[in-house]
């Protein structure tokens, strides 16, 4: 067989790689993982480094994107590093979405054995938790108006997949980042807590609908609204670690608002 010592047939990686050489033929045709080199008997060969670019396929392939998106993403990132710490952070956040479906049907499987009705006008928000974010809709509305999550609501579905899935990622970098914060006692005034804090004032800055979107960022109140809001939800502290990590960012944001928000 003609191989060095860092380098795998197709054969060999399709076998590991639980896939197809057909499907590693169409992937270098396609420009998503070419070969690192391809023998003199017409063999694609592969190294370390196309190694890793075929599991960030894979992976994306797992979470539903199509091939265009997935070739989106990779132009986007380049450095494997940073790609896979972006996609592990986001596989954690699936794994708590996933965990919550579960634990929502299996509720409603108990309260089915055990003979409940389960009426349209009373279900539950818990029933629906972790499949779709219009479950926050009549609560969006409430809150902020129906005009708000109208604008986000649109803002979002124009997005292409990979830039939803982007997007997510980085949410879900920052929350991460939070709850690490908030585990070794930072100081919600502090210089990386307040950082943090500026980060979560520019992602919602980019959101339509978000209070305060037409003048450059969230109001104060909204700002320091919105903190609480994410200790009083569970649903919301759980992004972030729990009640008392929400607390840490709560407390962070409104430091900012104080500071930075007239």
């Amino acid at each position: 067989m003609e191989t060095t010592t860092s380098d795998y047939s197709i054969q060999e990686i399709a076998r590991v790689a639980n896939t197809t050489s057909r499907t590693l033929r169409y992937y270098d045709e396609v420009g998503l993982v070419p070969p690192s080199r391809v023998g003199e008997n017409g063999y694609r060969y592969y190294d370390r480094q196309a190694l890793v670019r075929l599991q960030r396929v894979l992976m994306l392939r797992e979470l539903g994107l199509g091939i265009p998106a997935i070739a989106e993403m990779l132009a986007d990132l380049t450095s494997d590093v940073t790609a896979l710490e972006s996609h592990l952070v986001w596989l954690e956040l699936e794994q708590k979405r996933i965990a919550r479906q579960m634990a929502s049907v299996q509720k409603t499987i108990e309260e089915l054995k055990g003979g409940e009705r389960i009426m349209a006008h009373d279900m539950p928000h818990a029933m629906f938790d972790g499949f779709d974010h219009t479950v926050y809709q009549d609560e969006v509305e409430e809150k902020w108006g129906k005009e708000a999550y109208a604008k986000g609501d649109s803002w979002w579905r124009d997005k292409t997949d990979a830039e939803k899935a982007e997007w997510k990622a980085a949410l879900a970098a920052l929350q991460s980042d939070w709850a690490e914060a908030a585990a070794r006692g930072a100081d919600p005034a502090g210089d990386e807590a307040q950082a943090l804090a500026q980060r979560q004032f520019d992602n919602l800055a980019g959101i339509p609908g978000t209070p305060g979107y037409s003048a450059g960022g969230p109001t104060k109140a909204y700002f320091i609204g919105l903190g609480e809001m994410y200790v009083e939800d569970a649903r919301f502290a759980e992004n972030y670690g729990g009640a008392d990590n929400a607390a840490f960012v709560r407390d962070a944001m409104r430091v900012y608002a104080e500071r930075e928000l007239s």
